[in-house]
């Protein structure tokens, strides 16, 4: 079964996304901040596919992106930035910090089951 974490700060976000990948079939974990994903990732936890909002307190979607490729393990995993941010700048940064690919809340099913489809290894 594949593994997706989610990391978000609102709990919202966290029950909706979770409801709506596992009804894909996909097995969810997530964690309210970048700090809580990288101690989960610390104990040898390996998702599939990591989902990250860009916005949170403290460690924010970028830094939690540098510390996942350096630090927990995840240099190839693939890791979806899903934000309401749009700008260019901010593509560009997290790309430049790892991420895979970008998503924008709310994101309807049909796309964000594409775009799984496209990014987790077969």
């Amino acid at each position: 079964m594949t593994n997706i974490l989610i990391v978000d700060d609102s709990p919202t976000v966290l029950t909706s996304m979770r409801q709506t990948i596992s009804r894909g079939g996909y097995t969810v974990e997530d964690c309210r901040s970048g700090e809580d994903a990288m101690k989960k990732l610390k104990t040898g936890y390996r998702p599939d596919l990591i989902i990250t909002d860009l916005n949170m307190d403290g460690m924010d979607g970028i830094e939690f992106i540098q510390h996942a490729r350096k630090n927990g393990g995840c240099r190839f995993t693939p890791i979806l930035v899903l934000t309401t941010e749009s700008s260019q700048d901010q593509r560009d940064r997290a790309k430049t910090a790892g991420a895979t690919g970008w998503l924008v809340k709310p994101v309807e099913p049909e796309k964000l089951f594409a775009v799984l489809d496209q990014v987790l290894p077969t």
